[in-house]
């Protein structure tokens, strides 16, 4: 969320209001998406087969139909624009991606290092 924000702030700096505005609004629907995801999941452990499937099932559908508003927002507004709300939408699965790429892209990977590094000399 936060590479979505200053991302949005930079583009609202260069006039692009409703670029920033629809990364912001796609990026914040993804993040209640994945809290969503968050506390659905555990409720379907422990239930029998058909009680885990039907829990699933309506998730997903609810958590489409969130989806959804951003797109129908940006479709039919202007102040938004339709392809950066699509960007924010996948913002998350985005920086998932670029943190479990090779090339250490930030002080985690760094610090992930220095403990492989600090057990294998152990």
């Amino acid at each position: 969320m936060t590479v979505a924000i200053i991302l949005a702030v930079g583009l609202i700096v260069i006039g692009e209001k409703a670029a920033g505005k629809g990364l912001v609004l796609g990026a914040l629907f993804s993040v209640i998406n994945f809290v969503l995801i968050g506390l659905t999941l555990p409720r379907t452990v422990g239930h029998g087969k058909r009680a885990s499937i039907l829990i699933s099932l309506v998730s997903l559908l609810l958590r489409y139909t969130l989806l959804a508003i951003p797109l129908i927002l940006a479709i039919k507004l202007d102040p938004l624009n339709l392809i950066t709300v699509l960007i924010g939408i996948f913002m998350i699965q985005l920086m998932i991606l670029l943190d479990h790429l090779p090339i250490p892209l930030g002080q985690t990977r760094v610090r992930q290092k220095q403990v492989r590094q600090k057990r294998a000399s152990s």
